[in-house]
């Protein structure tokens, strides 16, 4: 008797697994997608049938499935040790990769704090923030300021700073209070507009809460160059610049939030060193990192400290110490994979190649820019982005996209109205001509349903 792998998975997803950011009551008319293996930039289904990881398995995955560096340090590592804690333990993977990425600061952020994914480093940012202000005797310094429209996670603490209806609003009560500000999103420009001046009307917004309520504002928490669960909006360097020198005047913590954005996303390792002006780069007081560090392999998530919040925690007292943890922080097996991502950058040139596919990406799809159904085509490093106008879309526009996309073996899930493309660094300029016209192919047969 033959099985029909791809309906049995489904059907036992149906009865036991809880899928994330689904509403399980219509899983059955839009199904998840059975995949039982994945071979560079592609996933396969039980039957054999290939799609193209077009958002990188949500953002994660960088160098392709089943990538044989990654693998095999894994593999070696697995013969070493799997697991010790790191509470009054440490280990060499733990070691190398703090060392490592202090370095790519340049030493302006030392010290690494290890989490699992990015909505606990969003948690222990918050924490620390606060308590260092704590610790140093200012105890009304604790209210935080987000950007409207920003995603920083789904746990308590990072619902606090997320505006994002969807996410937020049925845990409201629970919920800590925090300030809004202004959007960059450079898609807000009036005409004559540029996207520095849609940044420029943001950091007045800023300011001026800043000036009302600094002395009881601990940090202030962005994305640096994209918002990602806002639709991909994208937004001018000088945001990040003028940001950090609001904080610095106002005497209130920066956090950056690089968990989509960081290794090599937007074009440069950390999205923040595009804003460097002479050399000099506008580094946070703490950069929460995850997804792609671990190259998609295992959950990591770290918060990268300045020296000044470091230090505020030294003291005999234990209160005084940050006693956040948990079970498998600083796990080597994921410690491993970081390090093997790094040494990826730095034996080859990752970013070079990124942007040559990613121009060659954003050339195939120039003709959306002319399609009256389209608006705001943009690109940051490697992320390329459209929004669908409300008449062409239709209703349930994200979830008929998807759809249509498995059916041109794509694996793509539009936020909203916001269509992008996010792939593994394995995309050549090929790859990215016939990944742009099944992107142009499902637009035409999801809106020709929608008119």
């Amino acid at each position: 008797m033959v099985i029909d792998r791809t309906h049995d998975w489904i059907e036992r997803s149906l009865a036991h697994v809880w899928h994330p950011c689904t509403q399980m009551h219509r899983l059955r008319e839009a199904p998840p997608l059975p995949v039982a293996r994945g071979q560079g930039p592609w996933l396969f289904d039980p039957e054999g049938r290939r799609y193209f990881d077009a958002i990188s398995s949500w953002w994660v995955n960088l160098f392709g499935h089943g990538d044989p560096g990654l693998n095999a340090v894994l593999k070696d590592q697995l013969d070493r040790i799997a697991h010790v804690m790191l509470a009054g333990c440490t280990h060499e993977p733990a070691l190398e990769l703090a060392e490592r990425l202090a370095r790519r600061t340049a030493g302006a952020l030392p010290h690494v704090c290890f989490a699992s994914d990015g909505a606990s480093a969003v948690e222990i940012a918050l924490k620390m923030s606060f308590h260092a202000w704590r610790n140093r005797g200012r105890e009304a310094k604790r209210e935080f300021v987000c950007v409207r429209h920003g995603y920083h996670g789904e746990t308590i603490g990072a619902l606090a700073v997320t505006d994002v209806a969807i996410f937020r609003d049925a845990y409201d009560p629970l919920l800590m209070r925090s300030h809004q500000v202004a959007s960059p999103d450079a898609r807000q420009a009036a005409a004559g507009e540029t996207p520095a001046d849609v940044a420029m009307r943001a950091l007045d917004d800023l300011r001026a809460l800043l000036e009302r309520r600094h002395e009881h504002i601990a940090a202030f928490i962005y994305e640096p160059l994209v918002q990602g669960a806002a639709g991909m909006a994208m937004h001018d360097a000088s945001y990040l610049r003028g940001v950090r020198a609001l904080c610095d005047e106002y005497e209130v913590h920066l956090i950056a939030d690089e968990i989509a954005v960081g290794c090599g996303r937007t074009g440069t390792f950390f999205a923040t060193e595009q804003a460097a002006d002479e050399g000099e780069v506008p580094w946070p007081d703490l950069l929460c990192l995850s997804k792609g560090i671990s190259g998609g392999y295992l959950p990591l998530s770290l918060v990268l400290a300045s020296r000044p919040i470091y230090e505020s925690f030294l003291a005999d007292d234990v209160r005084r110490a940050f006693l956040h943890s948990h079970s498998y922080t600083g796990n080597p097996l994921a410690c491993r994979a970081a390090c093997e991502v790094l040494d990826r950058f730095e034996r080859e040139p990752v970013l070079e190649r990124n942007a040559r596919a990613s121009s060659a990406l954003e050339s195939a799809l120039a003709p959306l820019g002319d399609d009256l159904r389209v608006e705001h085509l943009r690109r940051r490093g490697t992320i390329v982005a459209f929004d669908v106008r409300p008449e062409a879309a239709g209703a349930d526009f994200a979830e008929r996209f998807h759809q249509a996309g498995l059916q041109r073996e794509l694996l793509i899930r539009p936020i909203g109205r916001s269509v992008y493309v996010m792939p593994p660094y394995v995309m050549d300029e090929e790859l990215a001509a016939w990944l742009a016209a099944r992107v142009i192919d499902t637009l035409e047969e999801v809106c020709r349903h929608a008119a």
